[in-house]
C-alpha cells in the first residue's frame, strides 16, 4: 500500500515537473527572441548553480562531499554539455517552434538506449532496437524529408536531443561512484563556469518588465528540478518516466494558444510514434533491471 501511494504521488509530482519545464519553455523562447541567448542562459545557470550549491549544502557531507568527484572532468563535461543543449534547444524554440522543437527532442530515449552499448558497455536486445527504428519512422514521419519543405532548422533539436542523451548516459556512468548530490551540484558548477564568458560578453540591458519574465524562467528552473528530485525519491524511475512526455501536450497548448503554433497532422502522428518507441524503450529496460536483480540474487 505504501508503495503505490509513493508511486501515485510520483506520478503527480512528474506531472508537475511537465508542466513547470513547458512553462519554462515557453518564458525561455519569449526572452530568447528578444535577447542574446548567451545571457538569458548564463543568468538561468547562475540560479541553477546558487539552487544547486544550497542543496549540496544540505546533503550529509556538506558541499566539501559535494566537491569531491571521483570522475571531476567527466562531470565538468556534464555542465557544459547541458548548458549547450538548453542553449542550442532555445535557438530551435525560436526558428523552429515549440511544437515542432518538442516533437523532434523526445527521441533522446531512443538514442541513450542506442548509445548505451558504446558509452556504458550495456546490451541492447532486438527489442529495443525495433523500438529505435519505430521511433526513426516516427521521426521521418514528423521531418518529411522528400515529400515537404524540409528545414534545416528541424536538424537543431535533433542535436540537441542528441547532446542530452549523451548528457543522460554520462550521468549513469558517473553515478557508478558519485552521490546524486555530486552530479546536481556539478552540472551547476559546470554549466555556469562554461557560459558565464559569452554571457557577459553579449550582455544587454533588459527592460524591467522582462527582468520580472527573467526571475520567473529562473523559478520555473528551480521549481521544476526540484519536483523532479522529489519525483525520483518516493517512486522508481521506471513509473514514472512515461508521464515526462505529458509536456509534449503542454507545450503544443501553450505553442497554440501564445505563440499561434499550429499542430500539424504529420507532427501528431510522428510524435505518437516516437513517444510509444520511447516508452516500451523504458519499460525494456525496466526489465532487464529486474532480471539482472534476480540472478545477481540467485547467484
Amino acid at each position: 500500500m505504501k508503495t503505490e501511494q509513493n508511486t501515485r504521488l510520483g506520478i503527480w509530482l512528474m506531472i508537475a515537473t511537465s508542466v513547470i519545464f513547458a512553462l519554462q519553455d515557453g518564458i525561455s523562447r519569449h526572452l530568447g527572441a528578444t535577447y542574446n541567448i548567451y545571457m538569458v542562459v548564463m543568468i538561468r545557470f547562475w540560479f541553477f548553480t546558487g539552487f544547486a550549491t544550497i542543496l549540496a549544502a544540505r546533503s550529509p557531507g556538506g558541499l566539501r562531499a559535494a566537491t569531491r568527484s571521483h570522475y571531476p572532468l567527466t562531470q565538468f563535461f556534464r555542465g557544459g554539455l547541458l548548458v549547450a543543449e538548453v542553449c542550442v534547444m532555445v535557438l530551435a524554440f525560436i526558428n523552429l517552434g515549440l511544437i515542432e522543437s518538442h516533437a523532434v527532442f523526445t527521441c533522446f530515449p531512443l538514442l541513450v538506449a542506442a548509445l548505451s552499448g558504446p558509452v556504458l558497455g550495456e546490451k541492447v536486445g532486438w527489442r529495443r532496437w525495433s523500438a529505435i527504428g519505430v521511433g526513426f519512422v516516427g521521426m521521418l514521419v514528423i521531418l518529411q524529408p522528400g515529400i515537404a519543405v524540409f528545414s534545416p532548422w528541424a536538424l537543431v533539436p535533433l542535436g540537441a536531443s542528441l547532446m542530452f542523451a549523451l548528457y543522460s548516459l554520462l550521468t549513469r556512468l558517473v553515478a557508478r561512484k558519485d552521490a546524486a548530490s555530486v552530479s546536481f551540484f556539478w552540472t551547476g558548477l559546470g554549466g555556469a563556469v562554461l557560459i558565464t564568458p559569452p554571457g557577459l560578453w553579449f550582455w544587454e540591458p533588459m527592460s524591467r518588465g522582462d527582468w520580472g519574465w527573467m526571475l520567473a524562467l529562473c523559478c520555473t528552473a528551480i521549481l521544476g528540478h526540484w519536483l523532479l528530485i522529489r519525483a525520483y525519491a518516493v517512486a522508481e524511475a521506471s513509473a514514472i518516466q512515461p508521464f515526462a512526455y505529458l509536456q509534449l501536450a503542454f507545450i503544443s497548448l501553450l505553442g497554440i494558444t501564445l505563440f499561434g503554433e499550429v499542430l500539424r497532422l504529420n507532427v501528431i502522428i510522428g510524435a505518437a510514434l516516437v513517444v510509444a518507441a520511447g516508452i516500451f524503450t523504458l519499460w525494456r529496460q525496466h526489465v532487464r533491471a529486474k532480471a539482472d536483480i534476480r540472478s545477481s540474487s540467485s547467484s
